[in-house]
């Protein structure tokens, strides 16, 4: 009785089947490295990117310190129109800028986001209220008289960076979490809609809430 053989092309079909899987499997890995070289590529970019722009800010509180106030304002402006998050010394220092520009508007507007992130244990705490305190007396001194019209920057525009704890004392209700509207005869007490029971918002609630965004609690 005779038996068949298997053809010589039959015995190849395995083989060729492993070589084809390793040249795709091959591919596949060589693609993953190319994605992965060329996220690793534009993370860099981002990182000198940032690091070019904190040169400019570092370069502005340098022009700033040394009264060169206008070219200081050219490059805090850049700064806030490359950085996506602002750092939150950046906030005193262009409303400080601000001030001795006479845009005294600005110079409350950012100043009081100082205040409101630093409380009384900023660096620039101290500084920040006595200028604040000036600016309010200078732009209310000035509502009298038409200034000279300047584009404003407002902080409503940028993503404040809260720092590292993430939370920022609620401006609505002072960190009271009760918000009291005082009578003639009694004061109503409401809890506040907005924040957590220890008077705290979140970082991204306290960006929201600076653009009219953030929704009250139920």
């Amino acid at each position: 009785m005779m038996t068949t053989q298997p053809g010589r092309y039959t015995l190849l079909y395995p083989v060729l089947a492993a070589i084809l899987f390793l040249v795709a499997a091959g591919q596949l890995a060589a693609q993953d490295r190319d994605k992965a070289r060329a996220m690793e590529y534009v993370q860099q970019q981002e990182q000198a990117r940032k690091a070019a722009t904190m040169r400019e800010y570092d370069s502005a509180v340098l022009f700033l310190e040394n009264g060169m106030h206008a070219r200081a304002d050219v490059k805090f402006r850049y700064v806030l129109a490359n950085l996506k998050s602002l750092p939150s010394d950046l906030t005193f220092h262009f409303g400080k800028n601000s001030f001795f520009l006479k845009q005294y508007q600005q110079s409350i507007d950012w100043l009081n986001k100082y205040i409101q992130l630093k409380g009384t244990n900023g660096q620039f705490s101290r500084e920040a209220v006595e200028l604040k305190e000036k600016a309010e007396k200078q732009f209310l001194a000035e509502k009298a008289v038409r200034a000279q019209e300047v584009e404003q920057v407002l902080s409503t525009n940028y993503e404040i960076d809260c720092g590292p704890s993430g939370m920022v004392t609620c401006p609505v209700c002072r960190g009271e979490h009760v918000i009291i509207r005082r009578g003639t005869f009694s004061n109503e007490y409401r809890t506040c809609p907005y924040c957590n029971e220890h008077g705290l918002l979140t970082c991204v609630e306290y960006n929201q809430l600076l653009r009219g965004e953030l929704e009250p609690k139920q």
